[in-house]
């Protein structure tokens, strides 16, 4: 998981990249759980909020520009 002030140290499109990144793993990950193949069903919960995460600060600097 990646604090929220790295994450605001980034440009808007390099956050919108790394939403993109993110929500391909989360695929892979439910993909992985549905065939019972998964590591660390804890990983899902992590990239969910990472994605939250993004989404809120990418909210914040729309808002104050």
């Amino acid at each position: 998981m990646r604090k929220p002030s790295e994450l605001r140290a980034l440009t808007t499109d390099e956050l919108k990249q790394e939403e993109k990144d993110l929500r391909k793993e989360l695929f892979n990950l439910r993909f992985q759980k549905a065939t019972g193949e998964i590591q660390n069903p804890m990983r899902i919960r992590h990239v969910r909020k990472d994605i939250a995460k993004i989404l809120t600060i990418v909210n914040e600097k729309l808002k104050g520009s």
